[in-house]
């Protein structure tokens, strides 16, 4: 039997980490190993000389096992000779791959070291971890991106290996090669493939000398801005700026007009974005394909020479340049196909020694119906879920198996391919304002119940195990059971910053077939329900019902092609909508005079009791998307003998809608059973109170907040501000009205700050630059005029809904 790599290692990080201090303090300990002695003098030689000797067990260990794989082949597996896993990793990120990434460790036994920002205190996979290490303040430059600080963290804990997740460090091959001198196994490819990879330029180079055909553009190292600019008229608008160590849309910017203000303000943007993202601003430029799909393949290698695809996804639905909602298998890809596309992922993986995850990304013209290499992503992807389920494999599994020096254990023709998976990503943002990102408390979070925390094997049915003649994509398997898997790396009351990436969840259905699949996760979106900040949920619902998507019509351009159907004008509440919300607030506020001693005039003034049991009230309610111009909606109730009521709604632009006897009590403080038109329903009403420190105004943020979340669509409704209180807290936030004013429209980190005050701006120049969530947004002056007011400088927090800056518009 092979001596176990991982027996070497930990005892090594015993010697390393457990003495530290008394090595560091004696200064005359002496480590022994196979009959050497070695005195040790500080911390940093200490640690030099276990780094050393743990890479020559590791070299010498690795020489052992491709001797034995080339044995008796790579893909075979025999339990005889199995590397056993690590005691304890470190997870370098956050959110929900952390969380992830701790399920699959437990379920093996493994404990997880968890690090944290100082705003990520008490996240959720600082809870679920063993241990947590706070590595710095909230701006991933200076905690999450600090090699430093994780690096001391891994000595400090024990940790024998380092999963870095997607995004941060887990593409950057210094961290790989930091780690690898000092003796840590980083879980994920060597350094050298990172870089060949990881760069689009340089991966680019590899697939054109292999034969691969890749998008034309310009791949070269000359950063200077009129070269680029010269290299995009060549090439032909419109064009793509992308950041060459770039993913996840940042980085990334299309120009569409073929001007040099337009690309240079575009190349300034994406290498800004690119650093701060990524450590490193080059950028290529290539043709912007204008009806393309996104098509990617999943490729694992082992360290004996193994390489197989677990076939493809389809993540073309994107906004931002960030895919949205991704699925598995790519409809419409014949067996063909399917296996050409992934023998050239594959031979991709080989052609730089690949180890571990990876996923080679294509774009297909659905014009001229050919594919284009596109990148390499050396790490484990956002939507790897969907893989998961249609193969039955814990890809978080097959990465701690292979770092830890075993073979892969199936061969392509066992691969299972096994219904239908989509991926819906839930980020907190307002598709209906651009996708900008939000941020702030979930208030409240009810999510569907899941039926899978991670993937189930599949088994081979009965006529596929007595088959000889494999098929082409894998023996048949028995039918699956529809099931549901949610992700996510917050729960109700956490907080949404604008530092980081704001996705809350992943929610992913798998099926018998897609359009069992696609019927699932509509169910599913409809029971997520998010209160306290603005997110994606209703666009995803809108967007897996579009007839469009159904039929798989799909391309990287599909939301600006069918916007008008994704974002249809917002309807009037219906009359049944806000007879809910009104005996809500009429049952609830009851409940509360019932209950405290303290007599409330949002509860008296508009009420009024007849003989002990007959209670009448007018509640007026807005729509939180009508302008303030619309009057609000009366409702009427009143309550008769037996919990019934009648209830009339008045609106503006009908007749009056009558709903007489209608039965309703609060079985929650956010439920709500009602039987009205004789239909019998649960319907989930949440308050939102306005934030405290906001005085009383016309502005809908000011005033308190109805969600109402009845069959399959939510809907926000809001309380107007008395007119007595309005009075005593005046107009703060409308006062700059029908002017120049230029507010936030989010909490935001101010970037650049473009004008100062006296300078003479043309309507839709960019006068300042914010940043949140790692995404950058332009403020453009609205009209043409004079800067009268500056209110913020470069570095400064701002929050949503303060003025910036103030514009005094051109005499006529």
């Amino acid at each position: 039997m092979l001596p176990s790599k991982h027996s070497i290692s930990h005892g090594l990080n015993r010697i390393g980490t457990t003495s530290l201090t008394q090595l560091c303090v004696c200064n005359l300990r002496n480590i022994h190993w196979n009959a050497n002695i070695i005195t040790v003098r500080s911390e940093k030689t200490q640690r030099r000389v276990v780094a050393t000797r743990r890479r020559q067990a590791n070299l010498h260990w690795n020489t052992q096992q491709r001797t034995f794989a080339s044995e008796v082949g790579a893909s075979t597996f025999l339990s005889s000779s199995r590397k056993s896993h690590f005691d304890k990793i470190l997870i370098a990120n956050r959110g929900e791959i952390a969380c992830r990434v701790i399920r699959t460790a437990n379920k093996l036994g493994i404990r997880c070291v968890a690090v944290y920002s100082e705003a990520d205190h008490d996240a959720l996979h600082v809870k679920m971890a063993d241990e947590a290490y706070c590595i710095g303040p909230a701006p991933s430059s200076e905690s999450y991106l600090n090699m430093n600080k994780i690096i001391e963290v891994c000595h400090l804990s024990g940790a024998q290996a380092v999963h870095p997740g997607y995004g941060f460090l887990s593409e950057n091959a210094q961290f790989a090669k930091r780690l690898s001198e000092e003796g840590i196994v980083f879980i994920g490819p060597p350094a050298s493939a990172i870089i060949s990879m990881g760069s689009k330029s340089e991966s680019k180079n590899i697939m054109s000398s292999a034969g691969v055909p890749c998008v034309p553009g310009y791949h070269g190292h000359n950063q200077d801005p009129e070269f680029l600019f010269e290299k995009a008229k060549e090439i032909g608008f419109p064009v793509l700026i992308k950041a060459v160590h770039g993913g996840g849309g940042k980085g990334m910017r299309t120009i569409l007009e073929a001007t040099a203000e337009a690309f240079y303000e575009a190349l300034t943007s994406a290498k800004r974005e690119s650093l701060k993202s990524f450590g490193d601003d080059t950028v290529l430029v290539e043709k912007y394909i204008q009806r393309p799909r996104h098509v990617e393949v999943q490729v694992f290698a082992d360290s004996m020479g193994g390489a197989i695809s677990l076939w493809e996804r389809d993540c073309s639905v994107q906004r931002r340049n960030q895919k949205i909602i991704e699925e598995a298998p790519a409809p419409g890809l014949s067996v063909e196909l399917r296996e050409s596309l992934s023998a050239k992922a594959v031979a991709a993986a080989r052609a730089v020694n690949y180890v571990g995850a990876g996923t080679v990304e294509f774009i297909f013209d659905t014009d001229t119906q050919d594919f284009y290499f596109m990148e390499m992503n050396t790490r484990l992807q956002v939507e790897h879920p969907v893989t998961e389920m249609v193969t039955g494999l814990d890809l978080v599994e097959w990465q701690l198996e292979v770092a830890a020096g075993n073979p892969l254990s199936l061969d392509q023709s066992s691969v299972p391919l096994v219904g239908h998976a989509f991926e819906a990503r839930i980020y907190a943002e307002n598709p209906r304002n651009n996708f900008l990102p939000d941020s702030g408390q979930l208030l409240y979070l009810s999510t569907p119940t899941p039926s899978l925390s991670l993937p189930q094997p599949y088994k081979p049915s009965s006529a596929s195990q007595s088959s000889s003649n494999a098929k082409p994509l894998g023996p048949d398997y028995e039918s699956v059971s529809p099931s549901v898997r949610l992700e996510q790396g917050f729960e109700q009351g956490s907080q949404i910053g604008v530092f980081y990436d704001p996705m809350i969840a992943k929610l992913i259905v798998h099926g018998q077939d897609r359009t069992e699949a696609l019927r699932m996760l509509r169910k599913a979106l409809d029971e997520y329900h998010v209160v306290g900040v603005s997110t994606n949920v209703e666009f995803l619902r809108t967007l897996a019902g579009n007839q469009a998507f159904i039929e798989a019509e799909l391309e990287t351009g599909f939301i600006q092609k069918h916007f008008d159907e994704l974002f249809a004008p917002i309807r009037e509440p219906a009359p049944e909508i806000l007879a809910q919300a009104a005996l809500f607030v009429a049952l609830r506020d009851h409940f509360k005079q019932q209950t405290s001693f303290v007599q409330s005039p949002w509860t008296t003034l508009v009420s009024r009791r007849f003989g002990g049991d007959v209670y009448e009230r007018v509640i007026h309610i807005k729509d939180d998307a009508s302008t303030n111009e619309i009057e609000p909606t009366a409702i009427h109730i009143k309550s008769l003998a037996g919990g019934l009521f009648d209830v009339e709604v008045r609106t503006s632009t009908g007749p009056p809608a009558q709903f007489l006897r209608v039965s309703a009590k609060l079985v929650s403080p956010t439920s709500l059973s009602i039987t009205l038109s004789g239909k019998l329903s649960t319907v989930t009403i949440v308050s939102q109170p306005p934030p405290p420190s906001i005085p009383a105004s016309l502005a809908h943020n000011t005033m308190e907040r109805l969600h109402v979340f009845s069959g399959e669509r939510k809907r926000t409704l809001v309380i107007p501000t008395p007119k007595w209180l309005l009075m005593q807290g005046g107009d703060v936030l409308s006062a700059a009205a029908g002017t120049g004013a230029l507010k936030a429209p989010m909490p935001s980190l101010v970037v650049d700050v473009r004008v100062k005050v006296g300078d003479k701006v043309e309507k839709g120049q960019s006068v300042i630059v914010l940043e949140s969530m790692k995404t950058e947004t332009v403020l453009r002056a609205g009209i043409s005029g004079t800067v009268k007011v500056v209110e913020c400088k470069n570095g400064e927090m701002v929050q949503e809904g303060k003025e910036l800056i103030n514009i005094e518009a051109d005499e006529e």
